[in-house]
């Protein structure tokens, strides 16, 4: 079933446009796979979905077949943080000089590396578990810059 489902997913993120999560998940239901939103961003996560400017993506370019040359070049590089927080990001908190994410199961890797990524100044660096990514950073008021970046980008 899994397998199946994953195909199902490959072929509508190829062939329509896929703008959210749930625009996904109602699809899938309409081909006779109801899904979860946790089991869906694990399939994603799996599947190294990703979201650009041009809607969900698997990670070998294919998409939706509408992608402009300028979205190709702006997705050459990794989903930002406010992408992958949007996926997989549930709450975050902010204890000291660190910053605590709760994501979905399977969803902290995403976050972290997308936190490596962008190189914030304020992050010191990540630690990823399955659903907990920790961020450390040098003080208490650059934590809570970073607190309150991932807050916006949460309630956004």
């Amino acid at each position: 079933m899994k397998q199946e489902r994953h195909n199902a997913i490959r072929e509508l993120v190829g062939n329509s446009l896929i703008q959210s999560q749930d625009d996904l998940r109602r699809k899938l239901r309409r081909r006779g796979f109801a899904v979860t939103q946790a089991t869906l961003s694990r399939d994603m996560h799996e599947m190294h979905l990703f979201k650009g400017p041009a809607g969900y993506r698997l990670s070998n370019g294919n998409g939706n077949g509408e992608v402009s040359a300028v979205a190709e070049e702006e997705n050459d590089g990794p989903p930002s943080v406010a992408n992958v927080m949007e996926t997989f990001g549930l709450r975050c908190r902010q204890a000291m000089n660190q910053v605590v994410i709760g994501t979905v199961m399977g969803g902290a890797q995403p976050v972290a590396a997308a936190l490596d990524n962008e190189l914030w100044p304020e992050v010191v660096g990540t630690i990823a578990g399955d659903d907990t990514v920790l961020v450390i950073c040098p003080d208490l008021r650059r934590a809570a810059e970073v607190h309150a970046r991932l807050r916006k980008i949460l309630e956004g």
